[in-house]
């Protein structure tokens, strides 16, 4: 049987612009992931890994005119939004050349023997190794940031990891375009092609994660993909660690007093935000609770002059627009569920934004409108009214993990008397915000992208400096002798690396 083609489709109408590729078969797949683990000695200098990351960065800002104009074409994201995710994607390159230059990532701990410990202390030095070929699943939502040579492929490189990264389907060409530079990025360096390489097809993606030589997995996408993949990755004869990102509501709780000290600003913020990208970021703030009464209402006005002055957008792709259409009518037509700005379809080819409304009461218990506390991908946001502080802690208690929490306060709450609030968002979210808006990850050493499930599949997140543990294992050398021992452990530290030495930062 042939292969089965793999187009470029254009969003905004539809049509196929071009064929990119086929289908990776299951040998091609197999033969893919052996180049990769065969080269995996090359990425051992980080030396070599900072300048090849660098470069990286350099060669994609150079091709900035054709990937915007390549992913524009494919996602119909728009060459603005586009063109800041470039530069994101590569200041994330470039930051984890930093951090493999820095060497603190390695972890290096150097215990001398010490007789005099009850038990006696051998020799001790631990630090961290690559895992080895890492599978990256790339995200449809962020075709650069999130994908080929995203955050993902930067990170497991930086870490010493070769990667093989299985592309989406909505922007093939986008992802051909820049495997191909990344690549080329190597081959400048010295190192093998193969150390990075893309597959298309969702078989492929099913192969990938249980071939024997994938030693880990990172994931951006839908609940149902991502644990179908995660399960996969458990059941392997081997177990491998699978970093998932799958879903998200982003939850945001706006105090009385904030929504009458600046409710309109909260309104018009909380539109902006949940219609960024046609409300396709996976930190789009999805469920909103806001008070009953006057300040609410005023909250709700100004909501409803921002979302409905957002025009109709194009989602990645029409299954997408399709399941957004369908979600948000089913959501609607629950009792008691109100929309003041109807979500839904624009024409044929788009979406139009819009929020719903419902007493938080009906969200206390298990039932029907369950439905409303599950993401919706898409420019819709559920706004749950609330008459008491109690309602808040019922609902909250019932959410799923999320990315982010927001607290709304007013200027007078941030004296500490908001903290009980603080603390009931905490447990539900890797990100906490006070008086902001989530949609936007800083690439910063602080940051966490991540959150308790189904936000993620695992405790680490996947933007920032610390990313770069995923990809990573410790091992400790006990009584080894000077010349066995890594380059990083040795006594004199000819790479002048961080370390702790007997328990202090040498």
């Amino acid at each position: 049987m042939a292969a089965a083609p793999v187009w470029s489709v254009d969003p905004r109408t539809g049509n196929p612009r071009e064929q990119v590729a086929v289908e990776a078969t299951a040998e091609e797949v197999d033969r893919a992931v052996r180049a990769a683990h065969a080269v995996r000695g090359a990425l051992a200098d980080r030396t070599v890994r900072a300048a090849f990351l660098r470069t990286a960065a350099d060669l994609l800002a150079e091709a900035q005119d054709r990937i915007v104009e390549t992913a524009d074409a494919e996602t119909a994201l728009g060459p603005v939004r586009l063109t800041g995710e470039l530069a994101r994607t590569a200041a994330q390159l470039r930051a984890f050349a930093e951090v493999v230059d820095e060497g603190a990532y390695l972890d290096i701990h150097i215990d001398h023997e010490d007789g005099s410990r009850t038990p006696p202390w051998p020799d001790l030095r631990r630090y961290k190794i690559p895992l080895g070929v890492v599978a990256v699943y790339a995200a449809s939502n962020f075709p650069l940031a999130f994908s080929v040579p995203g955050g993902d492929t930067a990170s497991a490189l930086a870490a010493g990891c070769p990667v093989v990264v299985k592309a989406h389907p909505d922007h093939p060409a986008t992802s051909a375009l820049c495997a191909s530079i990344l690549r080329t990025a190597a081959s400048r360096n010295g190192l093998p092609e193969d150390v990075v390489s893309v597959l298309h097809g969702f078989d492929a993606g099913v192969e990938l994660v249980k071939h024997p030589l994938i030693s880990a997995a990172g994931f951006t996408g839908s609940i149902r993909g991502g644990r179908a993949l995660f399960d996969a990755a458990a059941a392997r004869p081997t177990p491998i660690p699978f970093h998932g990102e799958l879903g998200s509501l982003n939850p945001v709780v706006v105090t009385e007093a904030a929504a009458a000290e600046r409710g309109e600003q909260i309104g018009a913020g909380l539109g902006g935000s949940m219609t960024m990208g046609t409300g396709q970021f996976c930190t789009k703030p999805g469920f909103v609770f806001a008070p009953s009464g006057e300040a609410g209402d005023r909250l709700l006005k100004s909501l409803t002059e921002t979302v409905g002055a957002t025009g109709a957008g194009t989602m990645l792709d029409h299954r997408m627009r399709d399941a957004f259409v369908k979600g948000v009518a089913e959501r609607a037509a629950l009792p008691d569920v109100e929309t003041p700005v109807t979500p839904g379809a624009g024409d044929e080819h788009t979406v139009s934004a819009g929020f719903l409304t419902v007493p938080a009461r009906r969200l206390a218990e298990q039932g029907p409108h369950d439905a409303l506390l599950e993401e919706c991908f898409g420019p819709v946001t559920v706004v749950a009214r609330y008459d008491s502080p109690d309602e808040i802690t019922a609902v909250l208690s019932r959410l799923p993990g999320n990315l982010t929490a927001t607290l709304q306060i007013a200027t007078e709450e941030a004296d500490g008397s908001a903290a009980g609030l603080l603390g009931e968002l905490t447990p539900v979210a890797g990100r906490v915000l006070v008086n902001g808006w989530p949609t936007g990850v800083a690439v910063a050493p602080a940051q966490h992208h991540g959150g308790p499930y189904p936000a993620t599949t695992s405790t680490s997140t996947s933007v920032g400096a610390t990313a770069i543990e995923r990809w990573l294992r410790p091992v400790s050398y006990q009584s080894t002798p000077e010349a066995l021992l890594p380059p990083e452990l040795r006594e004199d530290n000819p790479q002048g690396l961080p370390r702790r030495v007997d328990g202090r930062r040498a």
